[in-house]
This record gives structure tokens, C-alpha cells and sequence, in this order.
């Protein structure tokens, strides 16, 4: 089933748990936080305490995305704040084998990320360590930046693979994405769609999560 995850680096932190409960009424089940650190990428975010609050505040899943250059040093500190699941880029992980069974033993579920320039044949031996493989539809760092269409044809060759290999991972997609270009994201083969300033920078980001849920679930039945 196709997810839209709300991605709180739009939301609005000084009433941050006011934001999650309206996405909350539109039909999310998970929310995306963007964790970097100044180094890996050029801005910096949040840290374990606020996971930590957030945890305090809702029951939804909650999608730890590491933008940063030590994860294999940070990753436990995230998971025990309360992140169910945790995204490491492979370009930051010179033992991403080892990273990723890490985040599973310290009870979080493993994910891996690509950049724009990174190819996804990368990831063929990993591929069956992970629940989920993030795509970066735009260069990380900031939220609110144009989607770039090459993330497409990145889908549909990671959703070749998952068939070819028998895999069951989830694909998600982050940067760029608005109600013009779910539904093309959704037919090229991905499952989780992270969205921001699509839904926390409208008038309702309940009930643009809902229009977006309602466009994800007609694109579904047609994949390309």
C-alpha cells in the first residue's frame, strides 16, 4: 500500500506536536525526520532529544533519515530516542553491510539512501539487508527544492531489481515531491512518498495529505 510521509522539517517546530496531530487526522501512519549534521550535507537539523519528544507525542512510525558522516556512531542514540526505522546513505558508510545489520540489532528497521549522482547497481549486495531503499529526488540539505526527473528511471531500475531478486523492500522517495508529480512517482514503482512543503506549507496539511493519499492510490493501480 502506497504511504505519503510527512516530512516535519516543513512543519511549523514551535507547535510541532499540533502539526503531527493534523497529519495525523489526513490519513498519515508515519513521519519522515531529516536528521543532518552540517558536514555530510550543508545545514543542520535535529538530534536525539527531539526524536525523543516526538516519540512522547504520537503513535506513528517514526522514519529517521541520517544525513550525516558518522552514522554508525549516532544511529543507536536515534533508535533508542524512538526511531522505528533508520536510513543511512551509502555514500557515508564505508561498511554499509555492517551498518545495516546494525540498525536491525539495535531493534530499528534498516534502510539505505541514494544521492542523485549515485547509481542504484550499488546497492545489488545489500539489497537484501534492508526493509527499504530511500531515493533522493533532489540533492539533501534543504527542504523546498525542484524535483529532478532522472529519480524516475532510478525507481523503475530499483523496482526491476526487487523483482528480479525476489525482495520485498519498500521504495521510498524524498525531495520534490507535489500533487503534479505523485501520481508518475507512484506508476514508476514507489511505495512510501515523503512530501514537506507539499503539505505543511498549505492552508490544511490535513487535508493535503489527503488529496495526496487519494492521487497515490489511483496511481497504484496503474504502475508503469
Amino acid at each position: 500500500m502506497v504511504q505519503i510521509v510527512p516530512s516535519i522539517l516543513a512543519a511549523d517546530f514551535a507547535r510541532l506536536a499540533r502539526e503531527i496531530e493534523t497529519v495525523e487526522r489526513g490519513g498519515a501512519s508515519m513521519l519522515h525526520i531529516d536528521v543532518m549534521d552540517g558536514h555530510f550535507v550543508p545545514n543542520l537539523t535535529v538530534g536525539p532529544p527531539v526524536v525523543s519528544s516526538i516519540r512522547k507525542a504520537t503513535r506513528l512510525t517514526l522514519d529517521v533519515h541520517l544525513m550525516i558522516t558518522d552514522p554508525d556512531k549516532y544511529a543507536p542514540a536515534f533508535i533508542e530516542a524512538g526511531a522505528n526505522q533508520v536510513s543511512v546513505h551509502q555514500e557515508a558508510c564505508p561498511n554499509l553491510d555492517r551498518t545495516l545489520r546494525m540498525i536491525r540489532d539495535e531493534g530499528a528497521r534498516p534502510g539505505v539512501v541514494l544521492n542523485p549522482a549515485t547509481p542504484v547497481t550499488l546497492l545489488e549486495d545489500v539489497l537484501a539487508l534492508v526493509d527499504y531503499v530511500l531515493i533522493m529526488s533532489v540533492n539533501p540539505g534543504f527542504g523546498g527544492q525542484r524535483f529532478i526527473p532522472r529519480a524516475l528511471d532510478k525507481i523503475r531500475r530499483l523496482d526491476g531489481l526487487r523483482s528480479d531478486l525476489g525482495l520485498d523492500f519498500a521504495i521510498e522517495i524524498d525531495g520534490g515531491i507535489t500533487t503534479e508529480n505523485l501520481a508518475g512517482v507512484v506508476r514508476a514503482g514507489c511505495d512510501w512518498i515523503v512530501a514537506g512543503s507539499s503539505i505543511f506549507h498549505t492552508p490544511d496539511p490535513a487535508a493535503a495529505v489527503a488529496e495526496m493519499r487519494q492521487i497515490a492510490q489511483g496511481a497504484a493501480a496503474v504502475r508503469v
